[in-house]
C-alpha cells in the first residue's frame, strides 16, 4: 500500500462534517433562545452544550485530516466526536425532562420527517471554504422550520433527532476505516513496509546475495541476542515468511 500523504481537508465533503456544523449552529441559537438565566444561572449548561456541538464537529475534521497517516488515530477521534453528540444529546434529553416535554417517538412525523431529510452531495469549485459555508448553511435551512421553531420543545427534539443521525452517519465511518485498517494496514505498518522496500532496493545495488532457500534478495541483519550479539549476518528479505540466513565473514559469505 504505502505512505500516501493526501490533502488533509477532505473531511468538508463528509455529510457526518456538515450535519455536525448544522448541529453547532443550531445549538449556539437553541442556547441563545432557550437557556436563560432562569434555568442555568451559572452559565454552564449553556457552555458544555455549546462546547460539546464544537467538539464534535472539530474531532470529524481532525479525525479525518489523519486518515492519510494514522488510521487508527482517526477511527479514536471520530469516536471522540460520537461520544461528544451522545453528551450533547444527554442535556438536550436532560432539557425536555425538566419541562415535562414530549420526546419524539419512532414513527412521530416530526421525526420521520428529519431523519429521512435528504442532505444535497457537495459541489465546490477551487474556492472550497467559500463553497461550504454556502453549502452548510442552504443544507440547514431544510431543518429550519423545526430547529428555529418558536416552540423550545420542538426545537430541542430537533436537535435530539440530528444527534442520532450524526451517531450513525459516525458508526458507519468507523466501520469503513476499521476495514481500510485491516485491507492495508495503519502508518506504521505502511512506513515499515516504506522502510524494507527501500532497504531492499539499496541490497541490491551493493551484490547482496539470494536467499538459499526461496532465493529472495537477502539483507544484512545484526544478531540481537546469543553468543553471536552484534555480529552481522545475511537474512532474507522475506522473513518471517522465509529464515533463510548466510554468515558474513571478511572474505565474503557463504550459506548455512
Amino acid at each position: 500500500m504505502g505512505v500516501n500523504i493526501q490533502f488533509s481537508q477532505s473531511y468538508y465533503w463528509l455529510n457526518s462534517w456538515i450535519a455536525g456544523n448544522i448541529i453547532q449552529l443550531a445549538t449556539q441559537e437553541f442556547c441563545d433562545r432557550f437557556v436563560d438565566y432562569h434555568m442555568d444561572p451559572g452559565q454552564r449548561l449553556y457552555d458544555q452544550m455549546v462546547m460539546a456541538a464544537r467538539c464534535g464537529v472539530a474531532n470529524i475534521a481532525e479525525g479525518s485530516a489523519r486518515h492519510s497517516t494514522s488510521i487508527e488515530t482517526e477511527m479514536r477521534l471520530l469516536d471522540v466526536a460520537r461520544a461528544s453528540f451522545d453528551e450533547l444529546q444527554g442535556d438536550l434529553f436532560n432539557f425536555l425532562l425538566r419541562k415535562k416535554a414530549d420526546i419524539w417517538a419512532i414513527g412521530h412525523p416530526y421525526r420521520e420527517a428529519i431523519w429521512q431529510m435528504h442532505l444535497d452531495a457537495p459541489n465546490y469549485s477551487n474556492s472550497y471554504l467559500h463553497d461550504a459555508a454556502k453549502h452548510i448553511l442552504a443544507q440547514k435551512a431544510k431543518f429550519d422550520h423545526w430547529l428555529g421553531n418558536d416552540n423550545p420543545e420542538v426545537a430541542a427534539n430537533a436537535l435530539l433527532v440530528l444527534c442520532l443521525r450524526v451517531n450513525k452517519m459516525l458508526q458507519a465511518q468507523i466501520r469503513s476505516q476499521l476495514e481500510d485498517f485491516r485491507q492495508g494496514g495503519g502508518f506504521t505498518e505502511n512506513m515499515t513496509a516504506e522502510r524494507l522496500e527501500a532497504r531492499k532496493s539499496h541490497a541490491s545495488t551493493i551484490g547482496a546475495p539470494s536467499c538459499p532457500l526461496c532465493g529472495k534478495t537477502m539483507l544484512k541483519r545484526v544478531q540481537k541476542k546469543g553468543q553471536r550479539q552484534g555480529r552481522e549476518f545475511w537474512g532474507c528479505s522475506d522473513y518471517p515468511k522465509c529464515n533463510g540466513i548466510r554468515e558474513i565473514h571478511q572474505s565474503g559469505f557463504s550459506g548455512i
